[in-house]
């Protein structure tokens, strides 16, 4: 598992957002479906451009909501961005925090689905960084660039 530690100030993202049930791995098909349609509506690309902020790419925000709804999760379709919320979209504030970047290698979906269990199951219990308790996400910067995943710890 390739890693690195960044600290990152606070910054804003603005995006599109869907809440999804854990439960029977709903959120891993209802995922795939919403960036299919970011994809096909074009939302992906304008996100693309509006992109000017701390973190280069598009990203998908994991926002854990059990303490509102029992495994739930609220995931974004977003970008990093400084500015007024543009029409038809939403903004989120990603506190400061020190963040656990692991890099994903192999081809997509699966090898982020995997990355994110073994971060899971091996990573967290052979560490000593706990959850930090804020959104994670995932980073897709781009072509010919491995997408991330970046884990809020302290």
């Amino acid at each position: 598992m390739n890693y690195k530690m960044v600290e990152h100030d606070e910054f804003s993202v603005v995006g599109i957002q869907q809440s999804f049930s854990y439960i029977n791995g709903e959120h891993l098909s209802g995922i795939s479906t919403m960036w299919q349609d970011a994809y096909h509506s074009g939302a992906e690309d304008r996100l693309f451009q509006l992109n000017n902020g701390l973190i280069q790419g598009i990203l998908g925000v994991c926002v854990d909501q059990n303490e509102i709804h029992e495994k739930q999760m609220e995931y974004w379709i977003a970008t990093s961005y400084d500015g007024e919320v543009p029409e038809g979209l939403s903004t989120l504030l990603i506190p400061a925090s020190k963040w656990c970047v692991f890099e994903v290698q192999g081809p997509m979906p699966a090898s982020m689905q995997a990355l994110w269990k073994q971060i899971i199951t091996e990573w967290f219990p052979s560490n000593p960084y706990e959850h930090a308790g804020i959104p994670e996400f995932e980073v897709y910067p781009g072509p010919n660039q491995p997408p991330q995943i970046w884990i809020p710890i302290k």
